[in-house]
């Protein structure tokens, strides 16, 4: 059973912080432990049984700092279970359909094993 599940998160405007703070919500409430932390100020994912990364969608490529938290991570993501979301499809049919992972988020799957990706709707 997973205990501790990290959310981290790449954001400019706040809305993929509130969407993986609203993940963590719903973790928290099936029994889980669960925090939802800027991905930015993560120094260690050591101590967390499964991670969730999401990360603002701008002109096609992920958020920075979501990017080069894979990057810095990458050996330790790829040892726990591992779930990717992106935000800012600001599409009518983002809420309609699956939206499939940017390029460089889809390499990054690839590399380390993710099986699961969703793309949430944004917001101005």
């Amino acid at each position: 059973m997973l205990n501790k599940v990290l959310v981290a998160y790449g954001t400019t405007n706040g809305s993929t912080a509130r969407i993986a703070e609203t993940i963590a919500e719903v973790l928290c409430k099936e029994a889980m432990m669960a925090e939802a932390v800027p991905a930015r100020s993560v120094t260690s994912v050591e101590s967390y049984d499964a991670v969730m990364v999401g990360g603002g969608l701008y002109a096609g490529r992920w958020h920075r700092d979501a990017r080069r938290f894979v990057r810095r991570h990458g050996r330790a993501l790829a040892e726990r279970p591992l779930r990717f979301f992106s935000s800012g499809a600001l599409v009518a049919s983002a809420s309609e359909r699956n939206i499939p992972p940017v390029p460089g988020v889809k390499r990054a799957m690839l590399r380390l094993g993710v099986e699961e990706h969703v793309t949430f709707g944004g917001c101005l």
